[in-house]
């Protein structure tokens, strides 16, 4: 998620470049089967292309702007990608900080032909966890923001840990953290929701939404109503569709409630802290390696603070993911005893998931079987 002046540059030549690109490709849009020009629709995350080609069907053609095998925290748009997006009739991005160029992408859309979405505006989202940098990676619980109203959340045990976090665009992180303990030590981290879709600069949110079942139905809900007012002629063909999508989602839901309520265990160790919305939702505790950032790494002494985390708390996987590198998580479960899994947090597709015709759902089946293995 780095901005940079050439990044800006590139972005502002390609949008200034972009109108003769839009006119050659206005004439060669892909046709439907009854004639007409099929929209066209580009997203900046995998389970927004899952979601906007399960509910567009055959009316569109919906690309994701970020690569297979790319992890999506480091992408950049190259002048192509640009030129690319300002032909699109839908824009569709997470929001919540996620995608650091897609402000200055969007403002040089023409805003008369290119419908921007952003999936997460409207929705409860959570305060990012600082990882081992501030409170050992511990989630899984949320607090009100707003008002100064706190509540438990999933996962807590009695006591609780006060956090105020801020980020402005990246320059600087200042934490508070204070916990109280109540007949234990260990340090639970409170998470604060926001309705304002990740528009407070000052707020440094978890964009990891679409982890939890139930947020990414109500994201592709947003997918269908930018659809449908785009191409009313196939208004019923989008709400049938992401009826079907919906219903898929309540099953997931369920299939992870059910799993969850016959599992001994609440807590689960991750490379990166991104599990909090699933966390979340069926009141388990994620115990992360690093931060929001994948890249970041512990240090020594934070190293050993996890490997006797593991030791005490019968933790019995250690789980990494697909896009970022597994070192420091086989390095904690080797000192830890303990084996290595996958657990994806599906920012994207890997090359060879994309070659076996992996998709959202059969991913996160396979991280609810994952899951079902650590919480034994």
């Amino acid at each position: 998620m780095k901005k940079t002046m050439l990044a800006t540059l590139t972005i502002v030549t390609a949008l200034a470049m972009a109108g003769c690109g839009t006119a050659n490709t206005a004439n060669t849009s892909p046709q439907t089967d009854e004639g007409t020009s099929k929209i066209k629709v580009y997203t900046t995350l995998y389970p927004l292309e899952y979601a906007a080609k399960r509910i567009a069907g055959e009316y569109a053609d919906v690309a994701n702007i970020v690569p297979a095998g790319v992890e999506p925290h480091d992408f950049e748009p190259t002048a192509k990608d640009m030129v690319a997006l300002s032909s699109a009739d839908l824009f569709i991005y997470n929001g919540s900080g996620f995608e650091a160029w897609v402000d200055n992408a969007v403002k040089g859309m023409d805003k008369n032909k290119t419908t921007v979405v952003n999936t997460t505006e409207g929705l409860s989202l959570l305060e990012a966890a600082g990882g081992h940098d501030h409170d050992h990676g511990h989630e899984g619980e949320a607090a009100e923001a707003g008002h100064d109203d706190h509540k438990e959340g999933s996962g807590a045990q009695g006591h609780e840990e006060h956090k105020e976090g801020s980020e402005a665009q990246g320059h600087e992180e200042h934490k508070q953290d204070a916990a109280a303990a109540t007949g234990s030590t260990e340090e639970h981290a409170h998470e604060h929701e926001h309705d304002h879709g990740g528009t407070d600069p000052h707020v440094w949110l978890d964009p990891h939404v679409w982890l939890d079942p139930t947020m990414l139905k109500a994201q592709a809900e947003k997918i269908k109503s930018a659809l449908v007012e785009k191409d009313k002629a196939h208004a019923e063909a989008y709400e049938k569709n992401y009826q079907q999508l919906a219903a898929d989602l309540d099953q997931l839901d369920k299939d992870f409630a059910d799993m969850v309520s016959k599992s001994s265990k609440k807590e689960f160790m991750v490379a990166h802290s991104a599990f909090a919305y699933l966390a979340k939702r069926y009141g388990l505790e994620q115990v992360a390696i690093s931060g929001i950032d994948p890249a970041d790494e512990p240090s020594p002494s934070e190293m050993k603070e996890l490997v006797e985390h593991v030791k005490e708390h019968n933790i019995s996987y250690v789980l990494f993911e697909t896009l970022a590198s597994p070192k420091v998580a086989e390095v904690i479960a080797k000192e830890a005893g303990v084996q290595t899994g996958t657990l994806n947090p599906l920012e994207g597709l890997t090359e060879e998931e994309a070659k076996a015709g992996k998709d959202y759902l059969s991913i996160m089946k396979d991280n609810l079987e994952m899951l079902r293995a650590a919480l034994k």
